[in-house]
């Protein structure tokens, strides 16, 4: 079923729409490239009233179950310069478009800010959702505008940054998962901008480049370089990234624990009373780095990172990821918490 911008599809697979590789079918498949047909398209019988689950490129999300109702994926991948001053330059990308992309062809404008966020999996509509971050970045810093039809009021809305309410790994999306459908963002990049490169780990791989002036391109490579070394490719095994949040703690807490836990890396938290500690490190210092139960498993390479080996269920992975925090609890009286969306189960 299908007309001017949009495609329905029955009964779909999903394997190929969540980069954990897990297989799963959404009852519906609705694919829209052009989001001006929202209105229509959720107006129609099949759709309307039912669940309703937005799918960027599946990096996010892990799987548990078949998809009841309809799985909504945006195809415009559109990505346009629409204001252009003397220090910065606002970008408009649809929500389909491929959040890596994006970053390096920022760059290659010119343009900087988005640098440290280099080779995160996903699409431009679902970045504010988590309000991605990386190596001391957030995406949050840089946006100006979120688009979004608004299924609560059935209206289309544009958010500026203070309405989005971004935190870490957290937005007013993330916290209203089922009012808002994100069609487009704006980005505000600056031409100039403060390099950061204090997170472990930049400084050495540009100094092992022998890159000594580095650029913002230089910082992305740097990154890219960084990250292929430590993640897996989804491509050849499926995984969603760093699975687990790096918990955020009161002061007091964390100074308990690094009695018992001195080599605990602590880093500044959101608020000056917080500090985030290492969920990598917990989880390594438990012994699940590499750890392997049929084809679910931690990465050998990263200790954050859930991977498929190939058949594994999302439930098995799910089984996985609640074993591995509540050693970390039963250790470190730590609490830690999934960073991608369940889609059928509770954490």
């Amino acid at each position: 079923m299908s007309a001017t911008g949009w495609t329905l599809q029955y009964d779909a697979p999903l394997q190929a729409l969540n980069t954990f590789h897990v297989q799963a079918k959404a009852q519906r498949l609705l694919q829209v490239s052009d989001p001006t047909v929202l209105p229509e398209v959720l107006a129609l019988p099949e759709v309307a009233g039912g669940p309703l689950l937005v799918l960027g490129s599946g990096s996010n999300v892990l799987l548990a179950d078949d998809v009841d109702g309809t799985v909504l994926v945006f195809t415009n991948d559109t990505v346009e310069i629409i204001e252009h001053r003397a220090d910065h330059a606002v970008i408009r990308a649809g929500a389909g478009a491929g959040w890596h992309a994006l970053v390096m062809w920022s760059l290659q404008q010119g343009l900087s800010g988005l640098e440290n966020l280099a080779l995160i999996p996903g699409t431009a509509g679902a970045s504010p959702i988590q309000n991605i971050g990386a190596y001391g970045v957030q995406v949050g810093e840089f946006v100006q505008t979120v688009e979004a039809w608004d299924l609560q009021a059935a209206e289309w809305v544009r958010l500026d940054a203070g309405q989005c309410a971004f935190g870490y790994r957290d937005s007013l999306f993330k916290q209203q998962p089922d009012r808002y459908l994100i069609t487009a963002i704006e980005l505000r990049l600056p031409l100039l901008h403060a390099l950061r490169m204090d997170y472990a780990g930049i400084a050495e791989e540009l100094q092992a480049q022998g890159i000594e002036q580095p650029a913002a391109a230089d910082v992305a490579n740097a990154i890219i370089a960084i990250r292929q070394r430590k993640l897996p490719d989804p491509a050849v095994l499926g995984n969603a990234g760093s699975f687990f949040k790096n918990p955020q703690l009161p002061l007091e807490q964390v100074e308990v624990v690094l009695q018992s836990f001195p080599d605990l890396p602590v880093y500044p938290g959101e608020q000056d009373h917080l500090r985030k500690v290492s969920a990598a490190w917990m989880i390594e210092r438990c012994g699940w780095k590499g750890v392997r139960e049929g084809d679910a498993g931690v990465s050998a390479d990263h200790a954050l990172v859930l991977v498929n080996h190939g058949q594994a269920t999302g439930c098995e992975l799910l089984a996985l990821a609640r074993r591995i925090s509540a050693s970390v609890l039963e250790t470190f009286g730590v609490p830690i918490e999934p960073e991608p969306r369940l889609i059928g189960a509770q954490w």
